[in-house]
């Protein structure tokens, strides 16, 4: 069910490393089904220097504000601006249009370091 091109994280964030060495972030599945609804996103400026497992961001929904967390260190190369306007892109399509940020300079071990889409599906299975 989880892209097998990304590596994911316990908080439910996902990264995908691209062709050019940066590095795309958004959340999961799981998070947005968690979520519900998503009516708002806040997130960092580019030129933001974020470490792995550093808060990123926020999103709210109808039901709750949740924070965002770096999957991996890196620097804010872009932001996806569409989310700002149109945060239920989320929902709609968490793995490819919901993408949040684009990160550079990040370090291959912090990706290496993240679970597989196989051992996500697993770790999901654990939660009960």
């Amino acid at each position: 069910m989880y892209p097998t091109d990304r590596r994911y994280t316990k908080e439910h964030e996902w990264v995908v490393l691209e062709d050019d060495g940066r590095a795309l972030v958004g959340i999961t599945e799981y998070a947005q089904e968690q979520l519900g609804d998503v009516v708002f996103i806040d997130l960092p400026k580019p030129g933001s220097k974020l470490a792995q497992n550093e808060k990123l961001g926020e999103v709210e929904s109808v039901k709750a504000v949740s924070d965002l967390f770096s999957p991996v260190s890196g620097e804010v190369a872009e932001v996806n601006r569409e989310l700002l306007d149109h945060p239920e892109m989320i929902n709609e399509d968490p793995n490819s249009k919901g993408w949040m940020v684009r990160l550079a300079s990040v370090a291959p071990a912090d990706v290496q370091g993240l679970m597989s889409a196989e051992q996500y599906e697993e770790y999901l299975a654990s939660l009960g």
